[in-house]
């Protein structure tokens, strides 16, 4: 394979036989191998569909997934490493971003014709990455074998020959048909697309790898392909996951829900940026639950209205469930209710929606547990923020986190922080709300809660309430280090890592 002239990096694509094959994590570990051994490494998804993006130090916004993939990488995330992201905004339609900003919102239709045109954004981030680091790893999205989606494809195959590189096909063992799903994969790829594949990998296996040896000889025979790698299934990783299918049914930290803190979020049929509650999974007495219906409100000491890609709609939906009135009851017995961006903004009054930025729907009534009203925009506020909690409930704190929403909120309640920077720029904001009882508050900081003091001291509230003792403050990027480094070391220990060097060199 023939590099461009431009293009100085090499590349490996990690692809899956289906959604939620790994391909995500098996990239993660690559990458820290790799940066371990010296290289330049950076990671690159040409496009993202997820609800959960993160905001860049220029105000940009990206897949979290790939920023997760460039702190492994121990380098700054960039809105090249995802430079096409979608956000569903319902079943038809997304909101397109491009290099960090939104393009427009289209319809599935509009955006597979628009792919082709898409091509060129992608390659221009491609190339920027590819002049900067020594290895570029790649992540496909889905399978490359949906022939449906083959006409100028940006996900999977169409990258791999965009950039010309070599590709790792992983399969998920844990779900069963393994065999047969990488197999049938390589039958629907082209004569061209399936000489990409040059490696094999195995994914979430449990048990004695003996008992595979057949099943793998069997496979390498048929496909003329090498498997580099079997992969056990790895436990308790405190990672965020990409989308939120991942938590459906879900809860964390069962084992502790009648003595410990219990937090239910509220499951939005159009849930965004949920990994906000991460770091309230690795607290040892904290168990966090995904609630769909009103009924499991009751047991919780916080419930959380999460971010939401819909904001209108899904508060019709929360109607319609009858939440309001769970909620209501819920508060009467001194029960918290909290709400992130979207969720704060429901809490108040009203949503008015003057240029359709969502839907039809001009204005619709909010849950007026606080005194605000919200007036949804057509530009995207998208900062990284540092702000002081300065007396809600005595803390007095600064915290960093992010803000990712289209609309402006009038508050007629204490404000919930201040916001003294956004970005490199110096402001003086008042963010969010909190009732005159505290047991009701919101705030636009995406994040809030990866703040080890903030998220210490909030929880010590909850507890005091339960008699419980207060809790240590623990650092939550340090979790997520251990488990990083769990992925690296449990890849180094089952990859052929001589075999993909060779591979991202095409020495063979």
């Amino acid at each position: 394979m023939k590099k461009s002239t431009e293009i100085h990096a090499r590349a490996l694509m990690v692809q899956g036989t289906a959604s939620h094959a790994g391909k995500s994590l098996i990239t993660a570990g690559i990458l820290r191998i790799l940066r371990d051994m010296g290289l330049r490494v950076a990671p690159f998804k040409a496009q993202n569909m997820a609800l959960n993006s993160f905001v860049t130090e220029e105000g940009g916004e990206m897949g979290r997934a790939q920023a997760l993939q460039a702190m492994v990488a121990g380098v700054r995330p960039t809105c090249d490493m995802n430079p096409i992201l979608l956000k569903p905004t319902d079943d038809s339609r997304t909101q397109v971003i491009i290099h960090g900003r939104v393009y427009r919102t289209m319809s599935a239709l509009e955006y597979h014709s628009f792919k082709k045109e898409a091509r060129r954004f992608v390659l221009e981030s491609y190339t920027r990455l590819a002049g900067e680091f020594d290895v570029v790893v790649i992540e496909g999205a889905g399978s490359p074998a949906e022939i449906n989606l083959r006409d100028n494809d940006i996900a999977n195959m169409g990258v791999a020959e965009m950039v010309d590189c070599p590709v790792v096909l992983v399969g998920d063992i844990d779900r069963g048909g393994v065999f047969a799903s990488i197999v049938g994969t390589l039958e629907l790829l082209e004569q061209k697309e399936r000489e990409r594949i040059r490696g094999l990998i195995i994914n979430k296996f449990r048990g004695d790898r003996r008992l595979l040896e057949d099943g793998i000889d069997y496979l390498e025979r048929r496909t003329g392909v090498s498997v580099v790698g079997v992969i056990p299934y790895m436990k308790d990783l405190n990672l965020p996951e990409e989308d939120g299918v991942s938590v459906e049914g879900k809860e964390w930290n069962a084992t502790s829900r009648r003595e410990g803190i219990n937090i239910h979020v509220i499951r939005l049929p159009r849930i965004s940026n949920f990994t906000d509650f991460d770091p309230l999974k690795t607290e040892k007495d904290v168990t966090v639950r995904y609630i769909h219906s009103p009924v499991e409100v009751e047991g919780a000491d916080l419930v959380v209205i999460p971010g939401s890609k819909n904001t209108i709609k899904d508060l019709l939906w929360f109607r319609e469930r009858g939440f309001v009135e769970a909620l209501g009851r819920f508060m009467e017995g001194n029960g918290m209710v909290a709400g992130i961006c979207g969720g704060f903004q429901m809490l108040g009054r009203s949503i008015k929606d003057p240029l359709g930025v969502e839907s039809e729907i001009g204005e619709t009534m909010g849950l007026s547990f606080l005194d605000t009203e919200t007036v949804l925009t057509d530009t995207k506020k998208t900062f990284q923020v540092m702000a002081r909690i300065d007396g809600f409930y005595g803390m007095d704190c600064t915290v960093r986190g992010y803000e990712i929403h289209m609309g402006e909120t009038t508050s007629m309640v204490k404000p919930f922080a201040r916001i003294e920077r956004r970005n490199s720029r110096r402001v003086d904001i008042e963010d969010g709300g909190v009732s005159a009882d505290g047991n009701t508050w919101g705030t636009y900081i995406h994040g809030i809660f990866d703040n080890d003091r903030f998220r210490t001291e909030f929880l010590d509230i909850l507890r005091r309430r339960k008699g419980l003792p207060q809790g240590k403050e623990r650092s939550f990027l340090e979790d997520l280090e251990r488990s990083i480094a769990m992925v690296s070391d449990t890849l180094r220990e089952n990859l052929d890592m001589n075999r993909l060097l060779d591979i991202i060199w095409e020495r063979t």
